[in-house]
């Protein structure tokens, strides 16, 4: 069983900026395919950032030039940096991996095995 550990939810107001953590065990950030997916209720859960083991990074246009998605492979830790926040991305965020995920997949949730326990995001106006 791989553990997650999210931290660094909270609530901001917008326009603001929050980094999101995700520890996981020596050896899985370097060599794993991990996303940032979250889930707003009434909606379902949406991958909103994924990296590759090379460091390619994908995003939907929702967050695309406001979150950036990084890994420290030293720290066994990923990241999601959210800048420009707005009350939409409100929503319980989780970070998820897999051992390999096609590059086709990396956007769907289906393609990601182990997830965190989640960190709740409130963004006010």
């Amino acid at each position: 069983q791989v553990q997650l550990v999210e931290s660094g939810g909270g609530s901001v107001q917008a326009g603001g900026s929050l980094r999101l953590s995700c520890t996981a065990a020596s050896g899985y950030i370097r060599r794993w395919y991990w996303a940032w997916l979250r889930q707003a209720p009434g909606q379902e859960r949406e991958v909103i950032a994924a990296i590759d083991r090379d460091g390619s990074t994908l995003y939907p246009d929702s967050v695309k030039g406001r979150f950036t998605i990084s890994k420290d492979n030293a720290k066994n830790t990923l990241y999601l940096q959210m800048n420009s926040l707005k009350p939409e991305d409100t929503a319980m965020y989780y970070c998820a991996t897999a051992t390999w995920v096609d590059s086709t997949y990396l956007p769907e949730e289906k393609a990601y095995r182990y997830w965190g326990q989640g960190t709740q995001v409130t963004v006010s106006s």
